[in-house]
């Protein structure tokens, strides 16, 4: 599929249920956990075919209802894959992101592909929700947490990112021209007149994090003109370890956000072995933005669809709750 025009749209699987009732859902949801034992089936349908801003609307009923938190009685009666999935839906998109963060950020190891996946993708107004969730939810700010967690270059890149600060307009020819010499230096294909190189990475980084995204097709198209290469198959070269991923996730987002997506959720499901973390994260924050686009960009590249891949990959309940969130065959 040809990469969606500036302004095509992006589409979600999941929309507003229509003649939607959160009295009843709540009722329902209730009913579901009452007893012993619980009715998953009709815990699963409820939330997977509400959207966020619904199930918002039910957590409130529950609360008026019942004087309970519906998270918590949820919490209580669903474990593992499941719940992880199922509680990420009920939480707002900026809360979800910022949980993300923080669970990439904890304990021993950093996991850098889940900070940068999320940090590289969001729009402005989207980055900018998730740092006041962070700091509603962990009392810290994200730029500390991120600065107290990563290090040296690769830092300077995601706190640049979590900034939220990244131009909104079209694109500048002229400046494409010299942002184009600017990433041919680094990548060391033109000669560097001012042989700095720690200013030169400087500047890449500038480019990269705070461009708006048609400036930065334009750019990488006079790239080539100017090189012959493409800059994300230079960047693979030429860089390496977490800068040259961040990097990477950027230049692909910008050229074509959904295969960027479609390509995470392929190798959360290849080879042995599944990484529910991934696939659970990426299936729940993009249902309402663009999952049918990564849908198509999908089937597209790996000639099967993503409810295939999900149905040889996943079992019982959570594949379920996963093929309602895919919302159909392709």
């Amino acid at each position: 599929m040809a990469k969606p025009a500036q302004g095509a749209k992006y589409r979600g699987s999941i929309h507003d249920f229509p003649g939607f009732d959160p009295n009843q859902d709540a009722e329902a949801l209730y009913t579901a956990m009452k007893g012993f034992g619980s009715d998953k089936e009709a815990i699963l349908d409820i939330i997977t075919s509400r959207s966020n801003r619904q199930r918002q609307e039910v957590c409130q009923s529950y609360k008026s209802l019942y004087g309970k938190d519906l998270m918590a009685d949820l919490k209580s009666e669903i474990s593992g894959d499941l719940a992880r999935l199922i509680l990420g839906l009920m939480m707002p998109p900026a809360h979800y992101d910022a949980k993300q963060l923080k669970k990439a950020m904890e304990g021993a190891g950093t996991d850098e592909k889940a900070l940068i996946e999320i940090l590289a993708t969001r729009t402005n107004a989207e980055i900018r929700a998730i740092n006041e969730a962070y700091k509603e939810d962990y009392h810290k700010s994200l730029e500390d947490a991120i600065s107290s967690d990563t290090s040296g270059h690769f830092r300077r890149i995601l706190i640049s990112l979590a900034t939220g600060n990244r131009e909104e307009g079209g694109e500048n020819l002229d400046q494409a021209r010299e942002d184009a010499q600017v990433a041919a230096e680094i990548l060391e294909i033109a000669d560097t007149p001012s042989g700095d190189k720690t200013s030169l990475e400087t500047r890449f980084m500038t480019i990269l994090c705070t461009r708006s995204y048609p400036h930065l097709r334009r750019v990488f198209q006079e790239f080539i003109k100017m090189t012959n290469y493409d800059v994300e198959h230079t960047i693979k070269k030429e860089m390496s370890g977490d800068v040259r991923d961040a990097f990477v996730a950027i230049v692909q987002s910008v050229k074509n956000m959904p295969l960027f997506f479609a390509d995470k959720l392929y190798k959360s499901m290849k080879g042995a072995g599944t990484d529910e973390k991934t696939l659970t994260r990426i299936m729940v924050s993009r249902s309402e933005i663009d999952l049918l686009n990564i849908r198509r960009e999908f089937i597209e590249k790996y000639d099967k669809s993503l409810h295939q891949a999900i149905e040889g990959d996943t079992s019982g309940d959570f594949l379920k709750a996963l093929l309602a969130l895919c919302g159909g065959e392709d």
